[in-house]
């Protein structure tokens, strides 16, 4: 059958990254693209049985363990599909409904029935748009809880708990320390062909009003289990082990080290991702593409 005209939908979604063995289907383990895909293919399945039901690309492949808040995907719909969509929109009783508002409402109806997983918003993406080569940066957050803050049961799903009291200024100087383009390979899992080298925003670490340590961390791109090994280099200069000179020398040399541990991903979020104004989604895509043709994925 010859393919149909398509029309790409963006999603924009949260998840509680406990109840899942991260973003990436899998066999036999319970994923988000996974439940996605599973919820989408019953959506469209009856309404359109002779076509494959839609994949998702996202924004960032999220490791077991870690949330996200602001994560971003999109798939591909035949005209005959959105069709589809666009009747259950019209079934419904709601005067002012949209056939992306439908589909939100019975994603999260199959695939949120447990409430750790919501889609806030599904939209029309406009055109050139890609959740994972259009991004110009993404940002996660990670929380930590030393001896001196105050530990909220409440939250323990997400805030790593350590026993021993944090030095958060010397934290910050030695994140700030690190910002700019660089070799990563220090900080990254290493994987045959991928390159290390990443473009860090932004890094630094607050006190919320509990005294909770939560460090922000932004890049154009971040490469496997990044974001938790700086974290971990963080909390050996908070412990007095490394200082941020040593921390510079090490992500120069570029290469792992037993200095600090990589932290666990309960701490981690996924809390935005940044885009370009939409006349330069096809460009930024084409570019990331041409970037990344010669080496593994980005995360």
């Amino acid at each position: 059958m010859t393919p149909e005209p398509v029309v790409r939908l963006r999603l924009d979604l949260a998840y509680d990254g406990a109840a899942f063995s991260g973003w990436s289907r899998q066999p036999g383990l319970r994923t988000v693209q996974g439940e996605l895909e599973a919820a989408l293919a019953t959506i469209l399945g009856r309404a359109v049985p002779d076509q494959p039901a839609p994949t998702l690309t996202v924004a960032g492949r999220t490791d077991a363990g870690v949330h996200a808040t602001g994560q971003v995907a999109h798939f591909d719909v035949s005209r005959e599909q959105w069709a589809a969509l666009d009747r259950g929109r019209r079934s419904s009783t709601r005067d002012d409904d949209t056939a992306e508002a439908s589909l939100v409402r019975r994603l999260n109806g199959i695939a949120g029935a447990e409430g750790d997983l919501v889609v806030h918003r599904a939209s029309i993406a406009p055109p050139g748009f890609d959740a994972r080569f259009s991004p110009v940066w993404r940002r996660y957050e990670y929380r930590l809880a030393d001896a001196t803050a105050e530990r909220d049961p409440r939250r323990r799903g997400h805030t790593l708990w350590l026993p021993s009291s944090l030095d958060g200024e010397a934290m910050d100087a030695a994140a700030r320390a690190l910002v700019g383009l660089h070799d990563f390979a220090a900080f990254c899992r290493p994987r045959e062909g991928a390159t290390t080298i990443r473009t860090l925003l932004d890094y630094s670490w607050t006190r919320d009003p509990d005294g909770v340590l939560v460090a922000a961390v932004r890049a154009d791109a971040f490469c496997h289990s990044m974001v938790r090994a700086l974290v971990g280099a963080a909390v050996a200069v908070g412990l007095g082990r490394v200082d941020a000179e040593r921390l510079v020398a090490i992500r120069d040399g570029a290469a792992r080290t037993n200095d600090f541990p990589v932290v666990g991903a309960k701490g981690l979020t996924l809390v935005e991702v940044g885009y370009p104004d939409d006349a330069a989604l096809a460009a930024r895509a084409e570019q990331t593409r041409a970037k990344r043709e010669l080496t593994a994925e980005p995360r």
